[in-house]
């Protein structure tokens, strides 16, 4: 039986759960979670690799790519060894600090993550509604200025979190019901009037993820408007295609973040397997998918994958 620590109000360690209901089926759950996080592993580290070493794909989108995938790589390495440790070996003890650590830079990494769309969604737009300056615009200098401001922001909104949570006094229980730290289940376990932090939680989640997505939303609209505008079928199709790759990432990504986000704060009625399930499904899936998607959508890096490991074009 799990042990519970109802009396200090600052506990040293956690004890994560799981996913609650499905305790005795962890061993099970841990196979698709390894070869997903192993899929993710080998594809972004393929992904780096081919883009480091072609020139020719040292362009605005190759390289906002080529930061998405590190991004990808250390999400996943954030989470993962800890759940399988978890599943395998009923790992459960997480040190206060540890959480804490964990916490930040899950949600660190998944605002980067959703930056980085959000520029690959900028640079699509200049492509296809502003050619001609696409090169003068998306230069080096501004891509990495882009890339830095991304970050900074991950880390500087994100930062006074931990701070936050260190704060609360923790007389509930020590047993996180959950398979990694987050924000919204250490909130669950104070015994104090969290609201401030959970209005600070909204705010950020508002100012991040859900402003990127507008904004996105935003380019592709004015893409669509340049697209319709196109002479012929042939070139609207040839244009359309070069933002397929892009759109799915996109809903790959977001479709599962604001479903978890969603049931967090409003779904009481929904079982917490569910809300589990959902959030592991976002640091999972995402980071799997992208080199996945990528790698077969987009024309030049499928044919230098192909050049790489077989040495022949397709």
């Amino acid at each position: 039986m799990l042990a519970q620590n109802r009396t200090s109000l600052n506990p040293t360690t956690f004890l994560l759960l799981g996913i609650p209901g499905l305790e005795t089926a962890h061993v099970w759950i841990s196979i698709p979670f390894f070869l997903v996080y192993l899929l993710a592993l080998m594809g972004n580290f393929v992904l780096i690799f081919i883009i480091k070493m072609d020139s020719s794909l040292h362009e605005p989108m190759y390289l906002f790519l080529c930061m998405l995938s590190v991004n990808d790589l250390m999400l996943s390495t954030t989470a993962l060894p800890k759940i399988l440790s978890l599943f395998w070996f009923n790992d459960r003890e997480i040190s206060f600090k540890a959480c804490l650590t964990q916490l930040f830079f899950i949600h660190s990494l998944s605002t980067m993550e959703s930056g980085f769309l959000l520029a690959m969604a900028f640079d699509r737009y200049v492509a296809i509604c502003n050619p001609l300056r696409h090169s003068t615009i998306l230069t080096h200098g501004v891509i990495m200025a882009l890339s830095l401001a991304i970050v900074l922001r991950g880390i500087i909104l994100l930062f006074p979190h931990p701070f936050l949570l260190m704060r609360l006094p923790y007389c509930k229980t020590n047993v996180i019901a959950h398979t990694y730290c987050e924000f919204m289940a250490l909130i669950k376990l104070a015994c104090a009037n969290t609201k401030i932090h959970r209005f600070y939680g909204l705010i950020l989640a508002f100012l991040t993820g859900g402003l990127d997505f507008i904004l996105i939303i935003c380019s592709y609209i004015l893409i669509l408007h340049a697209v319709f505008h196109l002479p012929s079928k042939k070139a609207k199709l040839k244009t359309l295609s070069t933002c397929g790759s892009h759109v799915w990432v996109m809903l790959v990504l977001y479709i599962p973040a604001f479903f978890s986000f969603i049931t967090h704060r409003f779904g009481h009625n929904i079982a917490l397997h569910i809300h589990i399930f959902i959030a592991n499904v976002y640091l999972l899936i995402p980071p799997m998918m992208n080199p996945i998607i990528y790698g077969v959508k987009t024309e030049n890096i499928w044919g230098k994958f192909l050049k790489v490991f077989t040495n022949t074009y397709v």
